[in-house]
């Protein structure tokens, strides 16, 4: 397998975590095997599996797809949503993503569903979308743009390929606008970030690049039980998960989870769903 390689930093480490027999192994044994998003949680009684389906739905509902839709699904990981988007309007889907790993078990889930001719599953980076302008009528994506080092590109790559008029749908793990400085480096340093985007930087971002707010549906705690819940499994199943991951991966997880966990509950982090509209004409 080819792996094409990215020169930046940060996306260039995402591609290559991924890509890992560790990381996918854990999530996708953890995570549910579908999606690789903060999930809504009802109670403390939901799977991780449930909770990222609902916060699928819910995007859903806010962009009302159709079967004439073509959507594009940045960093789209396993195809969950995309599976998800396919079935309930028959929509047609563009998953892009840089895990070429993620990516054959997205192709796989799609050939198991019978979905294969409604997504098209492809390897590439959000950071420079391989196709033309004014392609599709919504642009998706949950939770992966934390990952690039140059969030205004992925925006401005995303606002070329949007048609007129069309919709920009979003989550993100985000520092609140008020977050103090240095506060998130643990977080960060894992990562290889300068920063995490805020609200304020979306808004102001994709303003500026012709688009209205819809709405944002604001959801900080989901973000703080997520990654709690995420850490219990992770614990719980540590003699299940030793057969097939390292234990300096597995602690480093849940070090790394305790981190966001932290953040959230203090008040340093937030997450939501982001609905925008292009206003070009």
């Amino acid at each position: 397998m080819t792996t094409q390689q990215y020169p930046e930093t940060a996306t260039k480490t995402a591609q290559q975590y991924y890509n890992s027999g560790d990381a996918d192994t854990f999530y996708h044994t953890i995570w549910g095997g579908e999606d690789i998003h903060i999930g809504l949680y009802d109670s403390a009684a939901d799977t991780i599996a449930d909770a990222g389906a609902r916060t699928v739905d819910q995007m859903m509902r806010y962009v009302g797809p159709t079967r004439d839709s073509s959507v594009l699904d940045l960093g789209a990981g396993y195809g969950g949503a995309a599976r998800a988007l396919a079935r309930s309007s028959g929509c047609f889907v563009t998953a892009l993503n840089l895990s070429e790993v993620e990516n054959e078990r997205n192709r796989e889930k799609n050939r198991e569903a019978g979905l294969s001719s409604r997504i098209d599953v492809v390897d590439g980076s959000f950071e420079e979308i391989p196709f033309g302008e004014d392609r599709f009528d919504i642009v998706w994506s949950q939770d992966a743009m934390l990952h690039s080092g140059r969030r205004e590109q992925v925006l401005s790559e995303a606002a070329r390929v949007l048609k007129p008029g069309g919709q920009f749908v979003f989550t993100d793990p985000m520092r609140t606008d008020e977050c103090p400085a240095g506060v998130l480096e643990p977080i960060l340093a894992r990562l290889h970030l300068d920063d995490l985007a805020c609200p304020a930087f979306y808004r102001e971002g994709l303003g500026n690049l012709g688009f209205v707010e819809v709405r944002f549906d604001e959801r900080p705690q989901q973000l703080a039980d997520h990654y709690q819940r995420v850490h219990d499994e992770t614990v719980a199943r540590r003699n299940e998960l030793a057969a097939a991951v390292s234990d300096q991966y597995l602690a480093r997880m849940e070090k790394g989870l305790r981190h966001w966990v932290d953040g959230g509950r203090r008040g340093y982090l937030t997450w939501g769903i982001f609905h925008f509209r292009s206003a070009r004409k």
